[in-house]
């Protein structure tokens, strides 16, 4: 081969290997949706460790509600995204594909039915003929509504308004809503001028309980299996520094400031919304329990259970046999405190 010959061989064997960089690297593009639950990972999207230890383009997204990011999903727009029980339940239930990958946290007291100041409530039992709000589709909307019907009252005995965040602390300020079933940075708010009435924990403990999960489009999940076990692994990191180092978590905290800075609110709000999660170690999430066993996984009961009250509600037409084909602990093998 003479020297012209080599070199254009050189500049076509060039061509090609830039092609299939710029290729993988377009591959390792994703949307990711977040909310504003005040969570330990979150401080991982402030300083870029999600992406660092993918090693993926991340495009982070904020949402006010699981309904949303479900909207956004069922579009093509996102991939990834930070949800609930119930819009989970509802989305898939209309034959969305997504897996659950890790849990977020489980019903505790981060979520809950606050009471205006005034409005005339000191019990659940004087819930009737108030006015009271959730986030359309949320696992609050689903707790409420599960509420009302274990009192033996009905919609048309408590009027519930399904409106976002936003608007509920709007309203709720205003005195035109009596209560609203809420999640941070809302659920501060409304106790400025109210009380909470009863948990998510204790609403789970009466027989409807929920959690939030990271969830992926069954084909990304596929398609990506090591992008999940890595964005699973620094989670894991957060939360197990969350529970082992208190001190790098409190009121003058950078995490707590990273987080205010993200989510709003400030550090102290935040270091306080921390305290309220319930957060399960990577063994229990694989196990039956909840993400593992397949058609015997626990989490997928709680979506099943959940679809099928929301049908009841008429909120979904379609309750599916099974729904453990929607969670997965594939993420977590590996993955240890």
């Amino acid at each position: 081969m003479n020297f012209r010959n080599l070199v254009a061989a050189i500049a076509v064997g060039v061509g090609t290997l830039a092609t299939a960089v710029v290729a993988e690297a377009a591959d390792k593009k994703v949307v990711v949706a977040y909310q504003t639950d005040a969570l330990p990972s979150s401080v991982a999207i402030a300083n870029g460790e999600f992406a660092k230890e993918t090693g993926y383009d991340i495009d982070f997204r904020r949402f006010n509600s699981g309904a949303e990011i479900f909207a956004a999903i069922a579009s093509g727009d996102v991939q990834v995204g930070y949800v609930g029980s119930s819009p989970f339940a509802a989305a898939v239930s209309r034959g969305l594909e997504v897996k659950a990958f890790y849990l977020a946290s489980i019903s505790g007291i981060d979520e809950a039915l606050v009471v205006r100041n005034g409005s005339g409530i000191e019990s659940l039992n004087d819930l009737k003929g108030k006015k009271l709000a959730a986030a359309p589709v949320s696992t609050d909307h689903y707790q409420l509504l599960a509420l009302i019907k274990s009192l033996g009252l009905t919609e048309k005995d408590v009027q519930v308004f399904a409106i976002p965040q936003p608007e509920i602390v709007a309203s709720y300020n205003r005195g035109d809503i009596d209560g609203g079933f809420v999640w941070d940075p809302a659920l501060t708010e409304l106790k400025k001028n109210g009380k909470v009435l009863v948990t998510s924990k204790e609403v789970a403990d009466k027989g409807a309980p929920t959690f939030s999960a990271w969830v992926a489009t069954s084909k990304f999940a596929a398609d990506n299996p090591d992008f999940l076990k890595g964005f699973a692994s620094v989670i894991n990191k957060y939360y197990a520094s969350s529970a082992s180092d208190k001190s790098a978590w409190g009121p003058d905290s950078d995490n707590a400031k990273s987080l205010a800075k993200l989510l709003g609110g400030t550090a102290d709000q935040q270091a306080s919304a921390l305290k309220n999660l319930t957060l399960l170690t990577p063994e229990v999430q694989a196990s039956d329990a909840w993400l593992g066993g397949g058609d015997k996984a626990g989490a997928g009961k709680i979506l099943k259970d959940t679809a099928s009250f929301l049908k009841e509600q008429g909120k979904v037409s379609d309750v599916l046999a099974n729904y453990g084909a929607f969670v997965t602990a594939d993420a977590l093998t590996g993955v240890s405190n």
